[in-house]
């Protein structure tokens, strides 16, 4: 959603901007064309491969111009901003899941197609939670609840039965393994359509071991308290629970008096802190979705700081 993200941000020459999930740079490349040698690019990952790949990509494509990329999880944005001595930014990017790399990468466990331990950890030195973790020691009822409620998966009782029963027998250690459990878990016909039949459990692991939505919640309002005045928030999600969150966040900080409305003086003293752009998040075009597929499920909510904290 390259064209919408450049439409969102606005960026301009001096401006600061910050992409908070900078993966392969394709949407800081971008920005950091409008921002000339005035400005600053910043951006945040927490994947060494990511970030080498990013250094290099600016490097050769926009060689002097300034920019600042971060080893962290963007929920730690408080400290990685505080740490760079930045005074204020002026646009910020969260472009949610996992990069195409990372999912490209058998060996980091994030892909149903290839054999590879059960890893998922965007971040293997700072996280010591694994997927493998997850599927041997949580218990039937919590198995359920993660599936069910990060992944949406109708059949979430029947597959974390499954994983229970099978570990009893030897701990379950790859993803193929794990495809093998849900596929048996899941009826014949239901896998007939919607996917690859292991697409929303892995999902929802995914979320566990990174503590995803944590992460967005403490990434999301740290970037509100950044912002200047006038600053842009722009956040592309692709799971139905990311944008609920995103889109309450930017609900409550753009309202006004939250009073009864019996109390004829406010006594709250609530300001809108935010102007939400969006009123219904933007989707990827057509011509988008057939060249990326991984496209097709993405909303983009965009907000405008009104007033630079104090």
């Amino acid at each position: 959603m390259l064209k919408q993200v450049l439409d969102a941000l606005d960026p301009q020459e001096g401006d600061v901007v910050c992409d908070c999930t900078l993966g392969g740079a394709g949407h800081s490349v971008a920005l950091a064309k409008s921002l000339g040698f005035t400005g600053l690019s910043i951006g945040i990952d927490q994947d060494d491969m990511a970030l080498a790949a990013a250094s290099a990509r600016f490097e050769q494509e926009l060689p002097g111009v300034n920019h600042r990329f971060l080893k962290g999880n963007f929920g730690d944005l408080d400290k990685l901003l505080l740490d760079s001595h930045v005074a204020g930014v002026d646009g910020f990017l969260f472009d949610l899941g996992v990069s195409s790399p990372q999912l490209d990468i058998p060996a980091r466990g994030f892909s149903y197609h290839e054999n590879a331990p059960l890893d998922m950890r965007m971040d293997p030195r700072n996280n010591t939670l694994t997927a493998a973790e997850v599927i041997n020691t949580y218990n039937e009822a919590d198995l359920t609840r993660i599936l069910r409620v990060y992944g949406d998966e109708t059949f979430a009782s029947r597959i974390a039965r499954g994983i229970v029963r099978r570990r009893k027998q030897a701990p379950i250690a790859t993803t193929l393994e794990l495809v093998d459990i849900i596929k048996a878990a899941i009826p014949a016909a239901a896998r007939r359509h919607g996917g690859h039949p292991a697409r929303k459990s892995f999902q929802a692991l995914r979320i566990e071991v990174n503590h995803e939505l944590d992460m967005l919640k403490q990434g999301l309002e740290a970037a509100i308290r950044w912002a200047n005045e006038g600053g842009r928030i722009c956040v592309i999600s692709y799971h139905s629970l990311e944008d609920r969150l995103v889109k309450h966040i930017f609900t409550q900080l753009s309202s006004g008096c939250i009073c009864p409305v019996d109390i004829p003086v406010c006594v709250c003293g609530q300001q809108p802190i935010l102007q939400v752009k969006t009123k219904k998040p933007l989707v990827a075009s057509t011509e988008e979705i057939a060249s990326n597929p991984r496209a097709r499920s993405a909303k983009l909510r965009v907000a405008t700081k009104l007033f630079a904290s104090q």
